[in-house]
């Protein structure tokens, strides 16, 4: 899958965002290392602490469907610079991804690419235990 097409499944995930609370809505777009994609939106509630984003629940859905490698995942936002993945995004995505592509893209056309690396460059792991 090209890169454009990923982030469009994320553009289109993000549509499907129940954020009535924030207006903040997110789309990701998980791609495996055999190339599946696995798309998430985030679901918010009126306690916020309940609320989940969309990297986690694009992540949920490649695991509950045995996927154990990826290899890129596409954020995105509808703000002039796209958000990153929140801190909690980031450790599972670094504990079940290792060091991935992440893009952040709006739909205006900006596109950034990272390593999860540079995103989240000292991250705990199971060689902090």
């Amino acid at each position: 899958m090209s890169v454009e097409e990923l982030v469009q499944a994320a553009l289109r995930a993000r549509e499907n965002a129940l954020a009535p609370y924030s207006n903040f809505k997110v789309g990701a777009a998980l791609e495996t290392a055999g190339g599946k994609v696995f798309t998430g939106c985030n679901v918010e509630n009126a306690t916020y602490g309940l609320t989940v984003c969309a990297e986690r629940v694009a992540l949920w859905k490649a695991i509950s469907e045995g996927e154990r490698k990826f290899q890129r995942m596409v954020v995105a936002t509808a703000t002039e610079h796209p958000g990153t993945p929140c801190g909690a995004c980031r450790q599972l995505m670094w504990e079940f991804c290792g060091d991935i592509e992440v893009i952040l893209a709006n739909p205006q056309g900006f596109r950034e690419n990272h390593r999860l690396s540079n995103l989240y460059p000292r991250p705990f792991d199971e060689k902090s235990l």
